[in-house]
């Protein structure tokens, strides 16, 4: 198949594309390489990614209304994942209008893309962030979501309404998956692991919000990579709901996370024991916008495409400093 991914030199977009490009797919990359963090981060992922055979990468904003149409009429895509957002919860607090137009503004573009060219599946990516006050855990897809805590959390719920509407009004099939704290090797600096191990290695004190209370859903990047390729080839169809007397729609959205929440201290204390290093806290109250907690209920995830993560946090951050020690030349930590 013809897949375009956007947000190709992104996290998630850079392992994607990997693996469809070792399953022999063409991928389109599409990414905007903006400064939201380290340049040359984005860059190395996609020169190993143009180092290989059927990818082709344009550099082009999804907000750009003309500019993604004209990607979408030329380039006879059969399936769509779409991953370039504006990222980060407190960052929005910093930027909003960064949030509108990247996430609404470039997703309707997505939509409308998708619409007029007879894409056969869309896979965005929505966020555990949704969940917002929601205090029920663990979190599922049938829990109201209708307090977001963060304009990230609400630009990401847009989203699924927006989809659901051109579900609706245009039979596109589309799915929907609410990222539950990614992390591995190539991850964003401005995330925990990521962050931490900085700080940690050069002697500084990390930044513990809500003094270590939170419990995330650590999900590594393995896991969600092989969750999204068994989803996209996965299309939703219109079902006829017989008891009812209704139709369902082209639209599904799901959980994709670990399914075994940590302790951020936990997750600290495992760090710590992988660089053989301790680390200096510096211990804060919780973030305006953050979710003091996350856990996944991935059973309708697993109902459908047999999707179990199986990665330990121990085995997840021991790849990451790997990958860590590796890409920075680091040859020992002491």
């Amino acid at each position: 198949m013809k897949i375009l991914i956007t947000g190709a030199a992104g996290f998630i977009g850079f392992h994607l594309a990997q693996r469809l490009l070792a399953e022999q797919h063409e991928v389109v990359g599409v990414d905007n390489l903006n400064d939201y963090y380290d340049l040359t981060l984005k860059e190395a992922r996609l020169n190993r990614l143009q180092a290989q055979a059927g990818f082709r990468f344009e550099r082009l904003d999804v907000a750009d209304r003309e500019g993604m149409a004209h990607l979408f009429a030329a380039g006879r895509f059969n399936r769509v994942v779409h991953l370039a957002a504006q990222a980060g919860v407190r960052y929005s607090l910093q930027n909003p209008h960064a949030y509108i137009e990247s996430n609404i503004v470039g997703f309707l573009n997505v939509l409308e893309g998708c619409r007029y060219n007879q894409i056969e599946h869309l896979l965005y990516a929505s966020s555990s962030s949704v969940y917002g006050a929601n205090n029920h855990l663990p979190f599922s897809i049938r829990d109201r979501v209708d307090q977001p805590l963060s304009l990230y959390a609400a630009s990401k719920r847009s989203n699924e309404l927006m989809a659901y509407t051109y579900s609706h009004l245009y039979g596109l099939p589309a799915t929907g998956l609410r990222f539950f704290t990614v992390y591995g090797p190539w991850g964003r600096p401005d995330m925990a692991l990521f962050l931490f191990t900085r700080k940690i290695l050069a002697g500084d004190a990390i930044p513990v919000f809500n003094h270590g209370h939170h419990q995330r859903d650590f999900t590594y990047i393995d896991d969600i990579i092989e969750g999204v390729v068994r989803v996209l080839h996965h299309p939703p169809h219109t079902e006829e709901r017989a008891k009812e007397g209704t139709q369902s729609l082209p639209w599904r959205l799901y959980n994709i996370g670990n399914n075994q929440p940590v302790s951020l201290m936990t997750y600290i204390q495992t760090l710590e024991e992988v660089l053989g290093k301790k680390a200096q806290l510096q211990l804060l109250p919780l973030q305006p916008g953050d979710v003091p907690d996350t856990y996944a209920d991935i059973e309708e995830l697993e109902q459908l495409v047999g999707f179990r993560p199986s990665t330990t946090v121990r085995e997840g951050i021991e790849r990451f400093i790997c990958w860590y020690r590796d890409y920075y030349q680091i040859k020992m930590f002491v």
